[in-house]
Order: C-alpha cells, then structure tokens, then sequence
C-alpha cells in the first residue's frame, strides 16, 4: 500500500510554510518565492532524534564532560582562523559563495594538505565529474594519492560508503543537489535540502565524522535554501572575493566553536588561493603622493586589527538635493555624523554633496571608524592633506564625546609594526605608557579632534 503523500507550499527565501499558494511572503516579505513541494509519507523516526544525533539520558551541567574537542589543522592558517582554531571533529561546516569564488578549490586545498598527513579524507561531487576535480588538482599541483572520491547524490547512499571506509573528513559539493530517498520532491528543493542536511548533520554527530557541505547563493548573495539550513550546521563561513578580483575574503557568520566575524584573506592565481599574510598591506595600497580626504583607520575584525583606508569626497552641489554616498560602511550613520560634525563641530555640508568610501571592498561594520569618517569629510571641504604616517580611530557620540573602543592597545601595536608615527584616539584609550615611535594624541570630544588635525 503507498504511503500518502503530502502538499505544502514552502517559502524559498526564509522557508516558512503555507497551506495554499500566495504571491507574497508574510514572513520574510519577498514576492514569488513560494513553491509547491511534495512531501514524503515515509516514517519520521530517523528526525526524532534531533540535529545532535540520538537520544541521551538525562545529565546534571555539572556532570557534563568539559574535555576540548579534538581539531585537525588543515594546514591553511587563515581558513583555521575562521572556524575557530581548526576542524572541530564531528562538526559540521557550511561554506557558501558566488559562482568561481573558489569554494572547491579552497577545500581541496585544505583536504589534500589533511590526507598528506594520515587523516582520511573523502570528497564527494554531485555537480563535477571526478576527472574535473582530478584536472583541478593536477592544475594546482596538489598531492592526489590520499584523497578519497565519490560521485553521489543520494545521501543514504553516501552514508553506506562511509559506514565501509570510515573517513574523518567528508566534503559535500554541494548540498542543493544532495537528495534523501524519504522525500519526493525535486533536488534543491526546501525540503530535499532540509532532510539532507539533517540526515547528514545526525550523522556527523553519532560517528564524529567532519563535514563540509558547500552551499549555492541567491541573486543578493544569501546562502540559498531553508534558513533551517543555517540553524542546523556549526559553523557558516562565506567566500566572497573584495573589488579587486584577485582577493578572497573567508568571513565566518556563524561559528560554535570560534568568534563570529573573523576574517580570512587569500589571494587567487593560477595555482589556486594562497594565504594573505598581512591583509592590512593589501587595504594600504596607497599612491606616493598623499590626497585630501585620504584617511587610516584601524579595525578590529574578529581576532585580530585591520588597518583600511578611508576616503572622503566633498563637492559642491549641481543640483536642488545634494547626495550622501556611502560604500562599505552603513549611510545612515554618514549622515547622522554629518549632523553631529554641523552641531558640535560647526562645520556645516547641509549643500554639499559628500562621498565616501572604504578602500579594498572591506565592509566596516563597527563603530571606530566615526572619528576617520569625520576627518576625511574635513579633510576634503578644506582640501588639508592628511600626514600619510597619521592614523585616526574612535566612536563619536550624539553629544559631539569621542568614546573609546575596544581593544585600543593592539590596534597601536600594529598600526606602529606598520610604520605609522602619529595616532588621534580616544584619551580613554591612550596607554599608560608611550609606545615607541608613535605619538598618541587622546582627545575627548569632537573639537579637540578637529584642533589636532589643524595642527597637523
């Protein structure tokens, strides 16, 4: 007798779910993205036990075990960096990003380096054919001898491979073209994408096998499938490259076992990514002759700080509305520290048109860059060259205050490793003692900044 099956109509975007078809989304408010998905009939007994694998019995906190997870190095300190340290053992890894970022290079590089060292590896293809992925790897002159490879889609066919061979790392590529025998509709599919990663996620959990599961993204760049895919893995990492396309950046969304917003830099050529170093050299490629409306700031981007260039534009208006323009940091808060900088500073720009942006394609998503933001908006309507060994970092207040940030001493540090002499900071997170070679300037509101810059 055939099971029945079932009907839903299942938002793509946010993976809420209906029980008739409508043209818009009352939860994540999108148009067209609700589709009819068939849902299988078969027993439910393989999700009762949850995400985390089966059932355990009842424990008190404190009799949990607080043992470290075991990490395997992938050889690749950047990519270590963004989960946390290493590959956690029975984790499960998302990494998502546009077409030809380099989501299967970066993790063939990284498996390849782990089977040279005795760990077991298997890559799975559902999209490649082997012999693609063994040109890859002959192209980028990696060792092919250790890596396991299978060409599979079905994940409980998968699962009977790794129950033979037992494998400590598994890659996924890619999840939206993975299918569970139990669900009837299409690969890619909210559902078919649901069960597979649960399927695959339990897993992990019950036989401490490492997975990586590469995922597609949508036309705004959001990873693609149930937002219930995000809420079942450990980590979610996305690669996406800066606007110049030879760079890569691995920022960590979610991460269970490291910081969220931790940033990996790479570098893409012919023979696959390589690791960026020093990033902050990257963001700082800045022309011999210093220009007004050029300045530095200093970032903290998960771990560690990131020195970037700001640059700011000051015109005058040709038209009845002038525009405020922001690239890469938020543009409401340009314009809230324009009214700010008209109010306590007494510089008014109500008609002029102002530009800005963060050099490199970084997205600055923290509050220490008011102060740089400031300047080079001064800096620019008064056509004053900012000293090319300068540096400015702060948080600005509605009341005109300069508010001290966090991690204040190692954003000096290296700013000074870098050669810069002189520094505008908050005088809350001036140092007790004087670091050598750099001249700290503490200042506490909005015009003793400004009289520090004329002065410069």
């Amino acid at each position: 007798m055939s099971k029945k099956s079932k009907i839903a109509f299942v938002c793509e975007q946010c993976g809420a779910d209906f029980p008739r078809w409508g043209g818009q989304c009352t939860s994540c408010g999108e148009w067209n993205t609700i589709k009819e998905v068939r849902l299988g009939g078969a027993e439910r007994n393989k999700s009762s036990a949850g995400y985390a694998g089966s059932r355990s019995e009842v424990k008190l906190l404190s009799d949990v075990n607080l043992s470290q997870a075991e990490r395997i190095f992938s050889g690749i300190s950047e990519f270590d960096r963004v989960l946390g340290g290493g590959i956690v053992c029975g984790s499960v890894v998302l990494i998502g990003g546009a077409p030809g970022a380099g989501k299967s290079t970066l993790l063939l590089q990284a498996i390849a380096n782990i089977a040279a060292r005795g760990v077991s590896v298997l890559y799975v293809s559902g999209e490649e054919s082997l012999q693609q992925i063994a040109e890859r790897a002959h192209r980028l002159k990696l060792p092919a001898d250790k890596i396991m490879m299978l060409a599979e889609t079905s994940v409980q066919q998968i699962c009977d491979v790794l129950d033979e061979i037992k494998p400590q790392i598994l890659v996924i590529d890619s999840i939206q073209v993975m299918h569970t025998q139990d669900t009837e509709s299409a690969p890619g599919s909210v559902s078919q994408v649901r069960e597979s990663a649960s399927y695959l996620t339990q897993y992990a959990k019950k036989h401490d096998v490492s997975i990586f599961m590469v995922g597609h993204v949508t036309k705004d760049q959001s990873l693609a499938g149930p937002m219930t895919l995000s809420h079942i893995v450990d980590t979610q990492v996305m690669l996406g490259a800066t606007d110049d396309a030879r760079f890569r950046v691995l920022r960590a969304d979610k991460n269970r076992f490291g910081s969220v917003g931790e940033l990996g830099f790479f570098a893409m050529d012919s023979t696959g990514l390589k690791e960026v170093k020093n990033p902050s050299a990257m963001f700082l490629n800045r022309p011999d002759k210093p220009s007004s409306g050029s300045v530095v700031t200093v970032l903290w981007e998960g771990t560690r700080p990131l020195l970037v260039e700001i640059q700011a534009l000051v015109t005058e208006c040709q038209y009845g509305n002038p525009r405020r323009l922001a690239v890469g940091f938020d543009q409401n808060r340009l314009a809230m520290l324009l009214a700010v900088l008209s109010r306590h500073g007494g510089i008014f720009t109500a008609n002029d048109e102002i530009y800005a942006n963060v050099v490199g394609g970084i997205k600055v998503t923290e509050t220490s860059s008011d102060l740089a933001i400031v300047v080079g908006v001064v800096s620019s309507l008064r056509d004053k060259v900012i000293p090319h060994d300068a540096f400015f970092f702060g948080e600005i207040g509605l009341s005109g205050e300069i508010r001290p940030v966090a991690n204040g001493h190692a954003r000096l540090n290296d700013a000074a490793k870098h050669g810069f002499k002189k520094a505008v900071i908050p005088k809350a997170n001036a140092p007790k003692k004087p670091i050598e070679g750099l001249e700290i300037h503490g200042v506490s509101t909005l015009s003793e900044a400004l009289d520090t810059l004329s002065e410069m």
